[in-house]
């Protein structure tokens, strides 16, 4: 069925079809008009869930927190200042391996306050051991947040699914929404494999003891240490089974193919620009225009960043002239973190491709087709890296 909504009305679709049983939300633009979409479908009963409004973003997450411990599926979702207000709370979840997905509707962080949209709110948490998913358009929105619950389920870790704030939250856009027995197939009733509860007392925390410790049956249980080094592993194993999941998905609702990133005019490229969010929509656009003028330009639109895809990017990338790197966010003092990430998966080609970094929207600072046209142009025609200072678009402006 083909509905005419906004993103923040696809990403509270996404959840009720994934059957949330718990919810918590605090309020914080532009995330609002999602945790109310929610608390409507909640109150009419269309969606059998809890609904708690708490005082802050950090309650938010702890209640999700208890609700995941006990097996609930649970959600949350939230912007800029208040993703940091939750920070303590983000990697507790990572860290006790709790199944969730929280949709980040991305915002500039303050000071100074903006509302607008940039990146530097979900990068800024990028280390926090959640995988973290970026989308371009409603109907991704839509679709990654119930591919989200699978993938949290199986592997254990949160999920956040971030999309941009206004570009997606607030604009309508037509998308599917999928059957509910086809989203019942491939997202069946869970139970957490560490689920508490009054039959099954744990001891989930060692505090002073940095090594092992033994457990009730007298086995030495894993450590800090261990449990960490765990979380690394099976977060890069994450990647192939999300390629299968997204598999799967197809098979049962009828799209996917590009879960880890969508390639556009890639094959034969000489120059691939790189992205994350709604900007490569219109990326995609600029690379047809100088494909009819010729140049034999790209766009891969990268979705999943953590856990970050080092291997497959270094295979697509691998051998072309230049790789353009445009992003929401910058790393105080160095450059922008895709940019940085991207490098380092570069490293070890034979055929390494210069690569050039642009900081751009920032705050929701404009930027034009044309930027994207005249940064790419550039790169062409002067084929030098700046290793030291990023391009930055859209100063003064």
């Amino acid at each position: 069925m083909f509905v005419f909504e906004s993103g923040n009305v696809a990403a509270a679709t996404g959840a009720k079809l994934a059957r949330v049983q718990v919810i918590a939300a605090y309020p914080i633009t532009p995330q609002t008009p999602l945790t109310e979409k929610l608390s409507e479908y909640v109150d009419s009963g269309v969606l059998d869930a809890q609904y708690v409004a708490v005082e802050s973003e950090h309650s938010a997450l702890a209640v999700c927190i208890g609700a995941s411990s006990t097996s609930a599926r649970a959600f949350t979702a939230t912007s800029a200042n208040g993703l940091l207000y939750m920070a303590e709370q983000v990697h507790w979840t990572a860290g006790a391996r709790l199944p969730m997905v929280m949709c980040v509707v991305n915002r500039g962080i303050g000071a100074p306050f903006s509302i607008w949209n940039d990146h530097q709110d979900s990068i800024s948490q990028r280390d926090a051991g959640w995988i973290q998913i970026y989308v371009k358009d409603h109907q991704e929105i839509l679709d990654t947040v119930i591919k989200a619950y699978r993938l949290s389920e199986e592997v254990c870790i949160p999920v956040m699914v971030c999309y941009d704030g206004y570009y997606l939250s607030h604009t309508y856009m037509p998308y599917d929404v999928p059957d509910q027995f086809a989203v019942d197939a491939f997202l069946p009733p869970y139970e957490y494999r560490h689920s508490l509860g009054p039959q099954k007392p744990t001891n989930l925390n060692t505090v002073t003891l940095p090594g092992g410790r033994p457990d009730i049956h007298g086995e030495l249980a894993p450590g800090y240490m261990e449990l960490r080094h765990n979380l690394h592993v099976e977060m890069k194993q994450a990647i192939d089974i999300y390629m299968c999941i997204d598999g799967e998905f197809a098979e049962l609702i009828g799209r996917g193919g590009n879960p880890i990133a969508e390639k556009y005019l890639c094959d034969d490229a000489d120059y691939v620009a790189v992205a994350l969010g709604s900007m490569a929509n219109q990326i995609k656009d600029v690379v047809s225009r100088l494909r009819e003028e010729g140049l034999r330009v790209g766009l891969l639109a990268l979705s999943l960043y953590r856990p970050f895809p080092s291997a497959l990017l270094a295979a697509d990338l691998n051998g072309r002239k230049g790789v353009i790197v445009f992003e929401k966010a910058i790393s105080f003092g160095h450059s922008g973190a895709l940019y940085t990430d991207l490098q380092a998966a570069l490293y070890p080609c034979a055929a390494r491709p210069a690569v050039w970094n642009y900081i751009l929207g920032l705050g929701g600072r404009s930027y034009q087709s044309s930027d994207f046209y005249d940064a790419i142009c550039d790169c062409v025609e002067r084929r030098s890296v700046n290793l030291d200072n990023p391009g930055w678009i859209g100063l003064g402006r």
